[in-house]
């Protein structure tokens, strides 16, 4: 059995139908949200960037734009320019084109400014919209879903409860020929050698170990002595106590299949199964770069606590503590602390598996049902 999802024009499977609003520079987001507040139905992404970077910072935002734009839980997508910004509104609809579904353009200062381009705006989204109901939910395989992985707000208990959890969904997927992605490369470090030992072949396993080598250097050269370190307040009053500790703990969302590629920050995986996505340790950057992947659906633990959610993709959160799941029950979908009481890994995986096809058929996360709409794009270089 697979899923009722909304088959694309370009063969992938969303399973959301979403008319979203794009921004293709932050000096446009006013009439994206003067948009959002019109209409309702339709997802606005908005976002800091777009122009006033080096090269490398706009090579990474227009991937990550258009991989937003791509991303199967999209019906249809409008996107909004000012006009003389670095990444124009024309150019990153013609980056989208490819996936075939309905994309147009409006610039403010070609089309007379904030309100004119808000009401042409309006036109184009009715149009959208029709469109988007007009696609129904049909019968689809699991090999056509792409799932994220993310830990945030991680305690002393996430590599124990939640984490492991995850584990036995991230493998059940992965046996389904679909798609998982790992990030947080920075909360690998240390586990190098474990991840290199799963790699689908020695060189990938070399690859392995010089990214996440590359993130400790970087480390080192920002924190000094401090680098060991590189956790949150909320991790160390969580019981956490290095960054090895906690990326231990963090792997084990990855289960235990086979590495059979590494991405970078946003790009999409040609490959099934698990795939190792380049990424820093913030949440929401991750969140971002994981749906400009492609992934319709994250799993994400937490011990800390933390409503994030994401514009265009459901994110599912696990708590790993049963007090942490009683404080905040009107942002948490599932609760791993359940193992502690007695229930096995595998148990409650099945459980979490269960709430995902749910998910995945429909069923609104409490992130979704709160609207907490989080995005940011992980850059390389400051503003200037």
């Amino acid at each position: 059995m697979g899923f009722l999802g909304y088959r694309r024009p370009d063969g992938s499977v969303g399973i959301r139908n979403y008319v979203a609003v794009m921004s293709s520079v932050s000096c446009a987001n006013g009439v994206v949200n003067a948009l959002s507040r019109e209409m309702t139905e339709i997802k606005p992404i908005i976002h800091t960037e777009g122009c006033g970077r080096g090269l490398a910072d706009i090579a990474i935002s227009t991937r990550t734009l258009a991989g937003l734009g791509k991303n199967p839980n999209v019906a249809a997508i409008l996107i909004v320019g000012l006009g003389c910004e670095f990444i124009k509104a024309p150019g990153l609809a013609d980056q989208i084109k490819p996936s075939q579904k309905p994309v147009e353009f409006l610039v403010i200062q070609e089309n007379g400014g904030t309100v004119k381009t808000t009401r042409k705006a309006i036109e184009i989204c009715g149009k959208f919209l029709d469109y988007a109901d007009s696609i129904k939910r049909t019968d689809c395989g699991w090999d056509k879903l792409t799932l994220g992985l993310e830990c945030g707000g991680s305690d002393a208990l996430s590599g124990v409860t939640a984490n492991p959890v995850i584990g036995v969904a991230a493998d059940w997927l992965a046996a389904q020929g679909g798609t998982v992605i790992l990030a947080e490369t920075t909360e690998m470090i240390g586990t190098e050698n474990i991840l290199a030992r799963r790699a689908a072949d020695p060189a990938m396993g070399e690859k392995i170990k010089s990214l996440i080598r590359k993130q400790e250097k970087l480390t080192k050269d920002i924190l000094g002595p401090l680098a060991g370190l590189v956790i949150s307040p909320g991790n160390i009053e969580g019981g956490l106590s290095t960054i090895q500790e906690k990326a231990l703990g963090c792997i084990i969302k990855a289960g235990n299949s086979r590495i059979n590629e590494l991405v970078e920050y946003s790009a999409a995986p040609s490959k099934k199964g698990l795939v190792i996505m380049d990424s820093p340790g913030s949440d929401i950057f991750q969140l971002t770069g994981m749906a400009a992947s492609g992934a319709q659906l994250t799993l994400f633990s937490t011990g800390r606590g933390t409503p994030a959610g994401f514009p265009i993709m459901p994110v599912l959160k696990i708590s790993s503590n049963t007090e942490l799941f009683r404080k905040m029950e009107d942002d948490l979908d599932l609760d791993a602390g359940q193992v502690l009481a007695g229930k096995s890994i595998e148990a409650v995986g099945k459980e979490l598996v269960s709430l995902m096809e749910e998910v995945v058929n429909g069923k609104q996360t409490k992130a979704e049902i709160n609207r907490q709409d989080l995005l940011a794009i992980h850059t390389v270089g400051p503003a200037f």
